[in-house]
């Protein structure tokens, strides 16, 4: 029997937002069908926005940062159960993109989980601020945004960052076993149901 769950690894470097990165992972959700998880294949999940990218083409900033939330918004409607399986370091957009997953599982010994925004002087954007608090409790949105404080995984978890912790080589296995039985949800319902639960935040990351 095929198995539902399609795996997507981010990669096994930083695993950083660059032009060409997002749009293998857009290319790579155009055939998704059953449930999604994603990972990375080294010590990163996801170090988030390609800072050096950024900085070579500053002019092209703005369209920049709106495809990065295009791909936020998108993995927070997908028509799909998904959970993100962080294997390592998720910091900044890269935390993002695991909070736009349904579920998190967080390799327990190893790896932090940041929104390093307020050590490094970069404000969130309204739709990433949307974003995060449309998952988070008031208490733990204060304790991850405002701080810069780095969670390990079981931090993570406490704080209700994550909804599970696994030891390392389990990630992925108890990550798809959080959605496989979830896998015949019909796309055209869920689809909808996520686009009405996010509605405000999906606005945020999609404005003009």
């Amino acid at each position: 029997m095929t198995d539902p769950v399609s795996v997507l690894d981010l990669g096994d470097d930083e695993n950083r937002f660059s032009p060409d990165w997002l749009q293998r992972v857009h290319s790579f959700l155009d055939g998704v069908d059953g449930a999604l998880v994603t990972t990375g294949g080294g010590k990163f999940y996801s170090n988030g926005l390609d800072l050096e990218w950024l900085t070579a083409h500053a002019d092209q900033a703005a369209r920049y940062v709106s495809d990065v939330q295009e791909l936020l918004a998108r993995v927070l409607t997908l028509p799909v159960p998904t959970v993100a399986a962080i294997n390592g370091h998720a910091f900044g957009a890269g935390a993002m993109l695991a909070m736009a997953h349904d579920f998190r599982v967080m390799r327990g010994d190893r790896g932090y989980f940041c929104f390093p925004e307020a050590d490094i002087d970069i404000p969130f954007t309204p739709g990433m601020a949307a974003l995060i608090q449309g998952k988070l409790t008031p208490a733990a949105a204060i304790a991850s945004m405002t701080t810069g404080r780095r969670f390990g995984g079981t931090e993570a978890r406490e704080t209700g960052l994550v909804d599970e912790i696994a030891a390392e080589g389990e990630v992925v296995k108890v990550a798809s076993e959080r959605v496989r039985g979830l896998a015949g949800k019909d796309r055209g319902t869920l689809g909808a149901i996520k686009a009405t639960m996010f509605a405000s935040s999906v606005a945020a990351l999609r404005a003009k």
